[in-house]
């Protein structure tokens, strides 16, 4: 997951409100029917300590709700009166939603909640062109369409020459058409940055389109066994999107355990466990974050300072390194701010992979090193 969009969060210091609502639950777009879920918020929020001001703006962002175009919920992040960033969910928060007063944004419930939510062009393939429909967690819609050459498109099963010959042409009119489906996808791809490309269609089409796509596109391809002309279901759409989450997961968590492994001097290119992910985003190290929401070193107390790698696992670290001013965070937020400042990407690796092993990486923290 790409933290930039979260930079404004660390662009002023704490304590911050941070809350997840479920929009999900709420049928009709009523203001009235945010009422409850938005004084609930505000109450949990003052329980924990938060000004009046913060927990009035917090409750008028989520009444304000009713206007918002996401059917499944919406991270807000406020501070001294404001929300300051309201990043809409690809998935309903669990138990209906949250709310946290810390030092820090409690960001990483984005990483389940926002992320990961691939972007599918679904290709409907015959053989004089293809329709093409954009999908994705919040919807779908056309997306353009191509036609092939007015060539002849129908086989014969006669012997006759004339006929034979006939059938070459429509051999032609094939590979024709399905280089230009090719071309015209890769052109949708590029343009909409999908993560997935589901081709819809007979089996000898879709093989035609798929072998005409560029190399760079194969690991995106999902194919479909549906016939010809028939479109597909959202539960269809949803498996291909799940099918490329875990592809992904398993891709990244492969490379973190293949990084785990000393070379022949007996250094490691990947850190797992609280002390060794902190040392790393201290010294600016961290290439990639990878976090198991549910690990037990996630919510694991850390110490913090005003600057993203101001951190330590003891709170006499921080005034050795000559912070005066330091406050208590969990050390999943800790080491996203840090991953955030330097460029690092975030990545949650189990909820995609359910059949990981609870020990991966140790503790739910673990990171590839951007040197040996």
């Amino acid at each position: 997951m790409d933290l930039a969009f979260l930079h404004p969060l660390y662009e002023q210091t704490g304590p911050w409100a941070s809350v997840y609502v479920d929009l999900s639950r709420h049928a009709e777009d009523r203001r009235e029917e945010r009422r409850p879920t938005a004084r609930a918020v505000a109450r949990e929020l003052a329980s924990q300590g938060a000004d009046e001001a913060t927990c009035r703006a917090v409750r008028e962002a989520v009444e304000d709700l009713v206007h918002s175009p996401g059917p499944h919920g919406r991270a807000l992040f406020a501070r001294d009166g404001e929300v300051v960033l309201d990043p809409p969910l690809a998935r309903r928060p669990v138990a209906g939603g949250s709310a946290h007063w810390a030092p820090l944004p409690h960001v990483s419930p984005l990483l389940e909640l926002a992320a990961e939510d691939p972007v599918c062009v679904v290709a409907y393939i015959d053989r004089k062109g293809a329709d093409f429909e954009l999908r994705s967690g919040l919807g779908g819609h056309e997306a353009g369409a191509v036609t092939g050459g007015p060539w002849p498109v129908h086989r014969t099963g006669s012997a006759d020459w004339s006929e034979r010959h006939f059938q070459l042409r429509v051999e032609n009119t094939w590979d024709h058409n399905a280089a230009e489906i090719a071309d015209a996808l890769a052109v949708c791809q590029e343009e909409t940055r999908a993560d997935v490309l589901i081709l819809v269609g007979d089996d000898r089409e879709r093989r035609a389109v798929h072998d005409r796509l560029p190399r760079r596109l194969h690991d995106r391809l999902v194919g479909a066994s549906h016939g010809t002309g028939s479109r597909l279901r959202d539960e269809d759409v949803e498996r291909a999107r799940a099918e490329h989450v875990r592809r992904r997961a398993r891709q990244d968590l492969d490379r973190f355990l293949a990084a785990r492994a000393p070379d022949g001097e007996g250094r490691a290119a990947a850190v797992e466990g609280v002390p060794a992910v902190v040392e790393a985003a201290r010294e600016h190290r961290i290439d990639e974050l990878l976090i198991r929401p549910e690990g037990p070193d996630t919510h694991r107390e850390v110490w913090v300072g005003e600057g993203p790698d101001q951190l330590a696992v003891r709170r006499t670290e921080l005034s050795a390194l000559g912070e005066r001013h330091s406050w208590s965070a969990r050390a999943d937020d800790a080491l996203l701010r840090a991953a955030v400042e330097t460029g690092a990407p975030a990545i949650s690796v189990t909820p995609a992979l359910p059949d990981a092993s609870v020990d991966t990486p140790s503790g739910g923290l673990g990171a590839l090193l951007r040197w040996r």
